[in-house]
C-alpha cells in the first residue's frame, strides 16, 4: 500500500517551536505535571466510563446500551487515527532536528500525524458528554488540555493534535449513535436472563 506524503505546514512548525520554547521556561514540577497529565487523563476517562456503567446498571435499556457502547466508539475513533498514522507516516518534530523538549523523543516508526492521544481524549470526552451529560463541563476542558500537552511536551506538531481531536470528537459520537440502536434491543433480551441482570 502506498504511503501518503504529507508536508508539515510552516505555520505548524513555527507554532510548535514557539510552544516548546515557552514550555522550556516553566519550572520542572510543572513540566513533569504536563508529562504525567496526558496518560493520567486517559486513566481518568477509563474511571469515568466505569462509573457511568455502574450508575447505568438496571436503568433504562438505552442508557445501559450507551454506557456499554461508549468505550467501543472510542476504540473505533482510535483505530481511524492509527490507520491514518500508518498510511501518512509523518515524522515527529523531534526527528532530525535539535529541540529541547520535556518528553523523550519517540522512537523511529512511531509517527506523528494524527495524535492518538488527542483522538482518544476527544473521543472519550465526546462520548461522555452524550452518555453522562453532567460530566461535559469537566471532560471537554480535560480533553483540550490533554491534546495541548502533546505539543507542550514536544512530541507533536499543533496540526497533529488538532486533526486527532477532530477525528475523536466526530467519529466516536457518530459510532456511538449508530451502535446504540442495535445494542439496546440486545440489552432488553439479556435482562430477561437471570444470570446477567446484575451486570446490565
Amino acid at each position: 500500500m502506498d504511503m501518503i506524503n504529507l508536508s508539515v505546514p510552516e505555520i505548524s512548525t513555527d507554532l510548535y517551536g514557539a510552544i516548546v520554547a515557552f514550555a522550556e521556561g516553566f519550572p520542572g514540577w510543572l513540566q513533569a505535571l504536563a508529562l504525567f497529565g496526558t496518560d493520567a487523563g486517559i486513566v481518568l476517562f477509563v474511571v469515568l466510563f466505569l462509573v457511568n456503567w455502574w450508575l447505568a446498571r438496571g436503568g433504562e435499556p438505552r442508557r445501559m446500551a450507551l454506557a456499554l457502547v461508549g468505550p467501543v466508539a472510542v476504540t473505533g475513533a482510535y483505530l481511524v487515527s492509527e490507520i491514518a498514522k500508518t498510511l501518512i507516516q509523518q515524522d515527529r518534530p523531534c526527528w532530525g532536528r535539535t529541540v529541547t523538549m520535556i518528553a523523550d523523543c519517540p522512537s523511529p516508526g512511531d509517527y506523528s500525524f494524527p495524535s492518538n492521544h488527542a483522538t482518544i481524549a476527544a473521543a472519550s470526552a465526546g462520548v461522555l458528554a452524550i452518555v453522562w451529560r453532567v460530566t461535559r463541563f469537566v471532560v471537554i476542558p480535560l480533553a483540550v488540555g490533554m491534546a495541548f500537552s502533546r505539543v507542550f511536551v514536544g512530541v507533536h506538531y499543533p496540526h497533529d493534535v488538532m486533526v486527532g481531536f477532530i477525528i475523536g470528537i466526530v467519529v466516536a459520537p457518530v459510532l456511538l449513535l449508530l451502535l446504540v440502536g442495535a445494542v439496546t434491543p440486545v440489552i432488553k433480551v439479556m435482562r430477561g436472563k437471570e444470570v446477567l441482570r446484575s451486570l446490565i
